[in-house]
């Protein structure tokens, strides 16, 4: 799958970079290269060059990257500097962990409201954000141009959800739920696939012993 011209695979690192560099200490070294990129995040030199070459220019031969350029140039083209306004469906545990969570805020995404059709939630902010009816989502999302759906929803009824979201006019949707979801062309699901990650982990503590 290609974005933009750039892969899937690629635009998964970047994420991987930012966080790196903006780890980096004040004392650091104004440049940076991609061999000392690679070698801090255990990827090969030419895979790291080719991924920041499709996103940034700001690297020259025998000085690297001017760290706080490289910064400005990945954080641009992951949108991080746009608000993407988002809505949560399903105020279970994952999903008020979610809602607790502070730090979304440095990538852009701002949960304006969850949505549960349990009426013992409704009404009550998870730090800040308010709890709505169900049946409010699709209208909600219309009167807001909200763009991203966040799902938290037992399998079951993740597909319902999933097209009450695309109904409202959100174009992306990040699916938490178990289950493979279908959608129109031009709307992006984006699964958490956490048994496929826990697999690899049973897999490789399988071949340690």
């Amino acid at each position: 799958m290609e974005t933009g011209g750039v892969s899937k695979l690629t635009l998964g690192r970047l994420p991987t970079y930012l966080s790196y560099l903006k780890s980096l200490s004040e004392d650091s070294l104004p440049n940076i290269s991609a061999a000392a990129i690679a070698a801090a995040l255990g990827l090969g030199e030419v895979q790291v060059r080719k991924d920041l070459a499709a996103v940034s220019d700001a690297g020259k031969p025998k000085v690297g990257y001017l760290v706080s350029d490289l910064i400005r140039d990945l954080e641009h083209f992951l949108g991080y500097g746009t608000q993407n306004s988002a809505v949560l469906v399903g105020v279970g545990n994952l999903g008020l962990a979610l809602l607790s969570y502070t730090g979304f805020a440095e990538y852009g995404l701002d949960i304006v409201a969850a949505f549960d059709k349990n009426q013992a939630l409704i009404g009550t902010p998870v730090d800040g954000t308010p709890i709505l009816p169900a049946d409010q989502l699709p209208d909600f999302c219309r009167t807001h141009g909200v763009q991203i759906g966040i799902l938290t929803v037992p399998a079951e009824v993740a597909q319902s959800c999933c097209d009450t979201l695309v109904q409202g006019g959100v174009r992306a949707i990040w699916n938490f739920a178990p289950v493979h979801l279908v959608a129109p062309e031009g709307v992006l699901i984006q699964r958490e696939n956490m048994a496929s990650s826990l697999a690899l982990l049973s897999y490789h503590l399988k071949g340690a012993k």
